[in-house]
């Protein structure tokens, strides 16, 4: 499997970056060719699923997630979302956190740490799925979190 991690750090309060990393349509919004959707519930509950839906020429990937973990940060408790992928093309999971910053200024941590399988690709190819995840995935982090936000 494929894995990378991604940090950011934002002059955003914990609250503000949850609800911008936990904005899914967002997420589509933000890649491209890609339509991301909640499909049962409201996106903020375990069990809930969330699908981003790719599509590129003909060719057309669905990657139906399942929150398996939804817990808003707060006073003295990180912000955490497991995702846990149930495609066929595409398996694996995702978690995102955030942490409230201490010191001066203030802000917020955004780790966005990701382990991602394509099954119709062969395994020697992991290295650059986790490239293009880096990319890919970096930039949405860094528009959902606007342009104070860096790369830590």
């Amino acid at each position: 499997m494929a894995h990378f991690v991604l940090t950011r750090r934002s002059p955003l309060s914990p609250d503000a970056c949850w609800g911008r990393v936990t904005a899914w349509r967002a997420h589509g919004d933000r890649v491209p060719f890609t339509r991301v959707t909640v499909v049962r519930g409201t996106g903020r509950r375990p069990g809930d699923v969330i699908q981003a839906r790719t599509r590129i020429a003909g060719f057309l990937v669905d990657d139906p997630m399942e929150i398996a973990a939804f817990t808003a940060p707060a006073p003295g408790r990180d912000g955490l979302c497991r995702l846990e992928k149930l495609g066929r093309p595409v398996r694996g999971w995702a978690e995102l956190r955030v942490r409230a910053l201490d010191g001066p200024g203030g802000g917020s941590e955004v780790v966005w740490e990701e382990e991602i399988e394509v099954t119709i690709l062969p395994r020697f190819l992991d290295p650059l799925v986790a490239l293009g995840g880096r990319l890919v995935f970096g930039r949405v982090l860094g528009m959902l979190l606007g342009p104070t936000s860096r790369r830590v």
